[in-house]
């Protein structure tokens, strides 16, 4: 039988598994040198920008959003500065940083990239959406900046690191819709995503992509670009309908709706075990499909870590039930 690892990069790869696969967003390695002086997360990263966990969903990191670096993105070539590296020691970071990962399981490799993030990071929502639409050669400028840095480092990074496949973050969407039009993503977004994968698919590798919210009118485009699977392919998307478009040429990772677990929300274990074997029947048979339910953030209220354990527990016992 196939390991975990194994069976989780055939499905990415477009094959069928021999068992429904898991994905973690946890499996991911990232040069720790990004982190500047952040702790959990929190304080500031390497251009300035001041990471918290208040207001957060599920404990992750946000940007404050009462302190932007960047109030006019006609001067980001004086604000924004990527740090000069050529002091660091790639095979020491890389040895450190991996030293406590499960070799059994898939290593996925993440370079910062994120560069609509990076942008609302810099400039907060209502300034970087302006720029978009009032400067869009200066936005293009800046994204491509940040590109070329990125890229500086990758031969490095896939040198060292190792990686089983290659994540690439950039959220654009909200739960409704994305928050650019497809036609501004084509436009200045698209070409540096591209021209960032193509580094890593000329080298081989599978690369899936992260975006929350609603973005499938956007899936064709990351197809074309080469990105082999897609999470949390949240339930504001047409699931069912993306499995039968796509079938095993874009692996969906996620599917569930994970309020179902949040204390707040009322629900009995049955509907929650009913949830995930519904979640199964729907995207799990012939591939293309992988759980990643059950995430209950560390420190979670014991109802929250309650209907996790259902959730993982109901998936154990259905994931070799839809074997070929």
């Amino acid at each position: 039988m196939l390991s975990e690892k194994e069976n989780f990069l055939r499905a990415l790869g477009g094959g069928e598994p021999e068992y429904v696969p898991r994905y973690n967003l946890f499996w991911m390695c990232r040069p720790s040198i990004f982190q500047a002086d952040r702790v959990n997360g929190v304080g500031k990263d390497i251009f300035g920008v001041e990471w918290t966990k208040e207001g957060s969903a599920f404990d992750a990191p946000i940007p404050r959003n009462d302190i932007f670096i960047l109030d006019d993105i006609r001067r980001w070539r004086d604000v924004i500065k990527f740090p000069d590296f050529s002091y660091v020691n790639w095979e020491e970071m890389a040895k450190k940083d991996l030293k406590d990962r499960d070799p059994a399981l898939p290593r996925g490799g993440e370079l910062p990239g994120g560069f609509f993030q990076s942008l609302m990071a810099f400039m907060g929502f209502t300034e970087g959406l302006l720029a978009c639409f009032e400067e869009p050669e200066e936005v293009k400028a800046l994204v491509n900046y940040l590109c070329d840095c990125y890229l500086d480092m990758s031969e490095d990074f896939v040198k060292y690191y190792q990686p089983d496949y290659i994540w690439f973050p950039d959220d654009i969407a909200t739960e409704r819709n994305p928050f650019i039009s497809l036609e501004m993503f084509r436009d200045i977004f698209e070409p540096v995503w591209r021209r960032s994968l193509k580094f890593f698919k000329d080298r081989g590798y599978l690369a899936l992509h992260h975006n929350c919210g609603r973005f499938e009118d956007y899936l064709d485009d990351l197809v074309d670009m080469g990105f082999n699977g897609w999470d949390p392919a949240q339930t504001s998307n047409d699931l069912i309908g993306i499995k039968k478009k796509f079938g095993n040429k874009l692996l969906i990772c996620g599917g569930f709706d994970n309020r179902r677990f949040l204390p707040f929300i009322e629900t009995t274990e049955d509907e929650v075990r009913g949830a995930i074997k519904q979640l199964m029947d729907d995207l799990a048979p012939g591939g293309g499909f992988a759980y990643m339910g059950g995430a209950a953030p560390p420190g979670a209220d014991p109802v929250t870590a309650e209907r996790a354990n259902w959730m993982n527990d109901e998936f154990e016992k259905l994931r070799f039930s839809y074997a070929p």
